[in-house]
């Protein structure tokens, strides 16, 4: 029964997680995802184990109340820390469970039992302090900025050599050498994080995302020797999130035109200051909502960019509100998504969908660009460095390379922003001073709200 359970539990996973790659069907995936967990559990609970069933509920019933206060309280631009949060303690439940089979066997486990327990302690541990420091970049307790020092990948490849060592001379001296690896993880899990900038967040949650499933997977090696099916279900399971997170962190390295190496290491968004347009003047030219709304009453063909901006004003149904209005006089609207949009992959389809936009109108980069150059209006809402056009023409610009979405080359493009500063890169944006290029300041939600006061007044 407890391996049929575990049957049933894996369709479950790898049926989800092929619904959650499209948001059309994410959320039924991601109901069955969590089906097939909750299968797992009661399966290991009351045919696996012999643990104090009490002692079981309590515990689920506090971790129900503490997810289910998260869910409802954190907004929308707050989600990427809370999946940071969420990854950090995937990580550190791994690290947690291989430790108390290292107390349950001591150092004098095999040498296979000894090899997953440090593997799990070290990707767990490093898995849990690297996604609170990418909470603490995200939420702005930590400088957005790469941090870093003289020697610091030296110390970096010392910390690890150390670790070996420790994890070799485990069955000699314990608990000593477990602890050893135990301090060095964390510490090297915060090593990791803080030189990786604010531009490179959406990276960093997935990468780390994948990091939480390969603990996951090592600590179903772990399990093995006294839980056979609970830990081929943790491996089956961790192997599906640490593939699946590796892959998207592909994807989002891609959207940037750089290495994971380069990602990790490159420190891109520090020293910027006199490149990629920093220091260059710009002439904007400022327009009126009411200005803004007569360029959209000409206008065909519209499509709407969304950014960071619009997350942080809460403006998804603002801009659906517009969007319908404008469909209504018989203009085509369409969203244009970058895969490294927001903070977090997948950010604006989420935003989006919240407001009820239809998926059909939400279009990816490749998707998108061709449009621009019959798009009567761009509507930039919030976003900086996914439209800079210094991506294709300045060799010295951190994002050089970067495929971007091509607002330039519409007839007129309207860009929504509360100030003039810089994206998540830290560099300026040479898009603002363009002629086909107007300003319309101010928040994002107030903006489009007195937009569509504007164009009801036409």
């Amino acid at each position: 029964m407890i391996d049929l359970s575990y049957l049933i539990s894996a369709i479950c996973f790898i049926y989800g997680l092929k619904m959650l790659s499209h948001p059309k069907t994410a959320r039924n995936g991601n109901i069955i995802a969590s089906l097939g967990m909750l299968i797992a559990i009661i399966a290991t609970v009351y045919l696996g184990t012999e643990l104090d069933i009490k002692m079981i509920a309590i515990a689920m019933i506090i971790g129900s109340i503490i997810g289910a206060f998260f869910a409802i309280k954190v907004e929308m631009t707050q989600m990427p820390q809370l999946v940071a949060i969420f990854n950090g303690f995937g990580g550190g439940a791994s690290a947690l469970v291989a430790t108390s089979e290292f107390l349950k066997y001591g150092h004098n486990s095999t040498m296979f039992l000894i090899i997953s327990i440090t593997l799990s302690v070290l990707i767990g541990t490093l898995t849990f302090t690297g996604s609170f420091i990418a909470f603490g970049k995200l939420q702005g307790l930590i400088s957005t900025k790469p941090i870093t020092f003289p020697g610091q990948q030296l110390l970096n490849g010392i910390l690890a050599i150390i670790m070996l060592i420790a994890a070799y001379m485990i069955p000699n001296y314990g608990m000593d050498s477990f602890y050893t690896i135990l301090i060095l993880s964390g510490l090297l899990g915060i090593l990791l994080v803080i030189p990786i900038g604010g531009a490179d967040m959406p990276v960093v949650i997935s990468l780390l995302n994948s990091y939480s499933g390969i603990a996951a997977a090592m600590t179903g090696f772990v399990l093995v020797n006294s839980e056979p099916s609970a830990g081929n279900a943790l491996i089956i399971c961790g192997s599906l999130v640490g593939a699946s997170g590796m892959i998207l962190t592909q994807i989002m390295c891609k959207g940037m035109n750089r290495s994971l190496v380069n990602v990790i290491f490159g420190a891109v968004g520090g020293e910027v200051e006199g490149s990629s347009g920093e220091g260059k003047e710009v002439n904007i030219k400022s327009y009126s909502t009411e200005e803004a709304a007569m360029i959209f009453d000409a206008a065909e063909k519209i499509i709407i960019v969304p950014g960071y901006g619009l997350a942080v004003a809460q403006a998804q149904h603002a801009v659906r509100e517009v969007a319908e209005f404008l469909e209504d006089k018989g203009k085509q609207v369409l969203y244009a998504i970058h895969p490294v949009a927001g903070r977090m992959p997948g950010h604006m389809n989420v935003l989006l969908a919240e407001a009820n936009i239809s998926y059909e109108q939400l279009k990816d980069l490749d998707e998108i660009n061709p449009e621009f150059e019959d798009c009567d209006v761009a509507v930039v809402l919030g976003a900086n460095d996914v439209v800079n056009p210094a991506a294709r023409s300045d060799q010295s610009s951190p994002i050089y390379g970067m495929p971007i979405l091509n607002v330039d080359k519409a007839r007129t493009v309207i860009i929504n922003k509360r100030t003039m500063n810089t994206g998540f890169a830290g560099v300026q944006n040479e898009l603002f001073g363009y002629d086909n290029s107007i300003m319309v300041f101010g928040d994002a939600k107030d903006m489009l709200i007195q937009l569509l006061s504007d164009l009801k007044e036409l």
